[in-house]
């Protein structure tokens, strides 16, 4: 499996791993939708090739954190019959190092809590950071990256985006 930047000519098919892997429109409109805003950070959206096809995807966008920079993670997809086989693994090492490697302080996500810790994430609370709605405190996690200060405080705010979701 090779991990690499998502290039224009995978749209449609990242779309379609978007549709089938959580079978709607939802997250694949919302991939389109931060595609547009300026929050789209073309180094940040990845793909997981397997014999030359895209088999998943994950993109990180610019949030904000207290109004300082941040990334917010998501959505991450992978087609059904590629599931739990490591594929959304290798992809999020690839956009975490990318992201460290880019010098971004923080990564924050809205997910499952026995997922993703197993990549350094915890609950964002712990790092002072508050969602956006306070009902999904329970689930939602950060992980501090090399350039994380502790100043990187307060109220999260995700991409223009998702604040259009229902």
């Amino acid at each position: 499996m090779l991990v690499r930047r998502e290039l224009p000519e995978d749209t449609t098919v990242v779309t379609e791993v978007h549709r089938a892997a959580f079978d709607g429109e939802t997250e694949a409109s919302l991939v389109t939708a931060l595609r547009a805003d300026a929050g789209w950070l073309p180094a940040l959206s990845m793909v997981a090739v397997l014999d030359g096809a895209v088999v998943g995807h994950v993109v990180c966008t610019r949030a904000t954190v207290g109004g300082m920079p941040a990334l917010g993670l998501g959505p991450l997809g992978v087609l059904p019959h590629h599931q739990r086989r490591r594929v959304g693994t290798a992809l999020m090492h690839a956009v975490l190092g990318a992201a460290d490697a880019l010098d971004e302080p923080v990564v924050v996500l809205l997910g499952h809590t026995d997922y993703y810790p197993r990549f350094g994430f915890r609950p964002a609370a712990e790092f002072g950071i508050t969602p956006p709605v306070a009902e999904w405190a329970s689930h939602f996690q950060a992980r501090a990256l090399t350039a994380y200060r502790p100043e990187v405080r307060g109220h999260f705010t995700y991409a223009a985006p998702f604040q259009k979701l229902d």
